[in-house]
C-alpha cells in the first residue's frame, strides 16, 4: 500500500511522476483520507473533491514559493499529504498531529491558519500587493470552494482585486455545485450558466469584476488541470479558473448525498455508519428543528434564516422543505443574516436566525449597527458555544458572550436544560424589546422537574438552593458543575451553599446580589466561556466595593486548540473537588 505515495515527500517529487503514476498518486491518497477521516473524522466532501486539482496545483506551482491560499482550508487535506505531512493520515498512531485545516506551524506550505469561509481571495491579495511592492514575481493563488463565493468577504474581494490589482493573481473556483448544504444566491446562477455553456454564458460574474477566465470542466481530471493551471502559470493580470469537480468523489455514499459528508464522524468504509454512539436520547438539533417547524404552522410570521447552516439546528432537507417561504438561507453571509433578520422584525416578522457559535463573530457589526442600536427584536439561536464541543482553535465558541453579552441592548440567555431553553427560545422569538441570543447547551439535553419561567423580560436570577457563606452562580451549561460543586461543599465543608441560576448571560441582577451581602462572605461564578469580559466580571465589578469577596472561573483569554475539555478544566481548577478545598476555612 501507498507505493507512490511513500516516494512523496514534497511537491518536488509529485513533479517528477508521469501521468499513470499521477492517478495512482490520487487513489493512493484517497486511500490515506479513508485512514484518518474513518478514525479521526473530519472534512470528507470537500478534501475527497479536490485530491486531483491538490495534485495538479503542486505539479505546476513550485509551492511555498508560489503561495496557494486555501479559502476555509478544509479542503485542504491532499494537500498537506503532499507537503511532507502524510504520516498524519496513513499512520495511525500519528493521526492527532496535523490539524483539519492549514497551519503555518505545520509547514511553510501553509501561510495561514484560518477556519472560517470567504478569507482566502483578501488574504492571497494582501500577499499579490505585498509581492508587487517588493518587485518579485512569484504566483499567488486563492482556493475557494464550497459556497464561499456568498461570502461578503470574498464579495469585496473580488470587488477589488479583479478591477485594481494589475499584475499575477490566481482565483481557483472549486465549483462542485454545493455548500455545506445546498447552494443559495445569485452568483451560483452564474456559475451554473457557465457550467451549462462551457464557460461561455454572458454575463461572465468574474469578467464583469475585471479578471479573465477560463473554464476548465474535468475538475477530477488530473491532466486536464495540469494543462489548464499551466495555461496561468506566471500570468501578468488576475484571472479565475473554474473547474467543476465532483464533491465526495470516489465514495458513493458521499458522491450521492453531498450535504451528509461535508462533514463526517469515525465511520465504517463498508456500511458508511458512524462507529462513535452518539446516543439513543434527544438532541438539541432535533428539539430545535421541530419546535421551528411546528411553530412555523401556526404562526405564519416566523422566519427562520440561516447563513448556509441549517444542520446546526437540524433543519433536514424535508424541515427546510416543509418549511416553505417562511425559510431563507442567505448563503455563507452571516452579515447579511443578521442584518435581514433585523429588517425583517422591524416589519413585523418575527426572525430567528440559527448558526453556529464561532461563525457569529463575523457579524459584530450588523448586530451593533444593524440590530442593537434599533433595539430590533430578532432571535438568534446559538450551537458549539461550549468549551466542549468544537475545540479546534478555528472554531471555538466560547467567545460569543465576552463579544456579544457588551453590545447595549443585546440580550444572552443561556438556559441550563430543556425545559428553560425551549422557553427562552419561545420568548426570544415573541418578545418585542431586545436583540436576543439564546445559547444552545453543550452538555446534552438535560430533563429538570422544576418549572421554567416563561417570561425572561426582568434581568432576574433564580435561586435554586438558598444557604449561607458561599453562593454559586453557575451560568448555562456549567449549572450542573454549580449543583455538583454546592454538593462537595455541604459534604466537606459542612454548609449549605447557595445555589443560583443566573439565566442571563450578558447583564446582572444586581437585586439578588445585594441581598447576597446578608450572610455570605463569598461568590463564586462559574461560566462557559472566557472570564475577560464575561458573566463573572460583571458580577466581580459590580461588588468592587463591597465586603463580599468574588471568584470567578472560567476559561483564560487565549487561543486554545484541540485540547481535552477535561483536562482544561483540571488546569485551571474547575473542579467541585478543587473550588471546595480553596475556599476551605471561609
Amino acid at each position: 500500500m501507498y507505493e507512490i505515495l511513500q516516494k512523496v515527500n514534497s511537491p518536488a517529487d509529485v513533479k517528477k511522476l508521469n501521468a499513470s503514476e499521477l492517478e495512482l498518486l490520487a487513489a493512493e491518497i484517497r486511500e490515506a483520507l479513508f485512514n484518518r477521516l474513518t478514525q479521526k473524522g473530519g472534512h470528507f466532501g470537500p478534501n475527497f473533491g479536490t485530491v486531483e486539482a491538490e495534485i495538479a496545483l503542486h505539479y505546476v506551482f513550485l509551492s511555498p514559493q508560489d503561495k496557494i491560499v486555501f479559502d476555509v482550508s478544509h479542503q485542504s487535506y491532499a494537500h498537506k499529504i503532499i507537503t511532507g505531512r502524510k504520516n498524519g493520515y496513513i499512520d495511525s498512531a500519528k493521526l492527532n498531529e496535523n490539524s483539519g485545516y492549514t497551519n503555518p506551524d505545520e509547514s511553510e506550505h501553509d501561510f495561514f491558519n484560518v477556519g472560517h469561509t470567504s478569507t482566502s481571495i483578501s488574504l492571497a491579495s494582501g500577499l499579490a500587493k505585498a509581492r508587487d511592492l517588493a518587485h518579485e514575481k512569484e504566483n499567488i493563488i486563492a482556493f475557494i470552494g464550497d459556497g464561499s463565493l456568498s461570502g461578503g468577504e470574498a464579495l469585496e474581494a473580488l470587488n477589488y482585486a479583479g478591477s485594481e490589482l494589475r499584475s499575477n493573481f490566481i482565483v481557483i473556483v472549486n465549483d462542485n455545485e454545493m455548500s455545506i448544504a445546498e447552494n443559495h444566491g445569485g452568483i451560483y446562477k452564474n456559475l451554473e450558466a457557465l457550467r451549462l455553456s462551457n464557460g461561455n454564458a454572458n454575463p461572465n460574474f468574474f469578467k464583469a469584476l475585471g479578471f479573465d477566465y477560463l473554464y476548465e470542466p474535468n475538475g477530477n481530471d488530473i491532466q486536464s488541470l495540469i494543462q489548464t493551471f499551466q495555461k496561468v502559470k506566471d500570468i501578468d493580470h488576475p484571472v479565475v479558473v473554474h473547474i467543476h469537480t465532483l464533491k465526495g468523489k470516489g465514495y458513493p455514499f458521499a458522491e450521492e448525498n453531498k450535504e451528509a459528508w461535508h462533514w463526517c464522524a469515525p465511520f465504517d468504509r463498508a456500511s458508511g455508519k458512524p462507529t462513535v454512539d452518539w446516543g439513543d436520547g434527544e438532541s438539541y438539533e432535533s428539539i430545535t428543528a421541530n419546535y421551528l417547524l411546528e411553530k412555523a404552522k401556526k404562526d405564519p410570521k416566523l422566519l427562520v434564516i440561516t447563513p448556509a447552516m441549517p444542520a446546526s439546528v437540524g433543519l433536514s432537507p424535508a424541515i427546510r422543505q416543509a418549511l416553505g417561504s417562511q425559510y431563507a438561507d442567505v448563503g455563507i453571509a452571516e452579515e447579511q443574516a443578521i442584518a435581514m433578520a433585523s429588517g425583517a422584525a422591524k416589519r413585523g416578522a418575527k426572525p430567528v436566525v440559527v448558526t453556529n457559535a464561532t461563525f457569529l463573530q463575523r457579524t459584530y457589526d450588523q448586530m451593533a449597527q444593524d440590530t442593537a442600536i434599533n433595539n430590533n427584536p430578532i432571535a438568534v439561536i446559538l450551537n458549539y458555544s461550549s468549551f466542549n464541543t468544537l475545540t479546534d482553535v478555528t472554531h471555538l465558541g466560547i467567545y460569543i458572550n465576552s463579544i456579544y453579552g457588551n453590545i447595549p441592548n443585546v440580550r444572552v440567555l443561556a438556559p441550563t436544560n430543556k425545559a428553560e431553553y425551549l422557553s427562552m427560545v419561545e420568548y426570544a422569538i415573541e418578545q418585542q424589546d431586545h436583540p436576543t441570543i439564546v445559547l444552545i447547551p453543550g452538555n446534552g439535553v438535560i430533563e429538570d422537574s422544576r418549572a421554567a419561567d416563561s417570561d425572561y423580560a426582568q434581568v432576574r436570577f433564580k435561586t435554586e438552593q438558598a444557604g449561607e457563606k458561599v453562593a454559586i452562580i453557575a451560568l448555562g451549561d456549567f449549572f450542573q458543575r454549580g449543583e455538583s460543586l454546592a454538593k462537595t461543599i455541604q459534604e466537606k465543608l459542612h454548609f449549605v451553599p447557595t445555589l443560583i441560576n443566573p439565566r442571563f448571560a450578558s447583564d446582572i441582577d444586581t437585586q439578588t446580589l445585594d441581598n447576597l451581602k446578608k450572610n455570605h462572605s463569598l461568590i463564586i461564578t462559574l461560566e462557559d466561556g472566557i472570564i475577560d469580559g464575561g458573566f463573572g466580571s460583571k458580577v466581580a465589578t459590580y461588588l468592587a466595593d463591597s465586603p463580599l469577596r468574588v471568584k470567578v472561573y472560567g476559561l483564560e483569554k487565549k487561543f486554545y486548540d484541540r485540547y481535552n475539555p477535561e483536562e482544561l478544566l483540571q488546569s485551571l481548577g474547575i473542579t467541585s473537588e478543587g473550588i471546595a478545598e480553596s475556599i476551605a476555612g471561609i
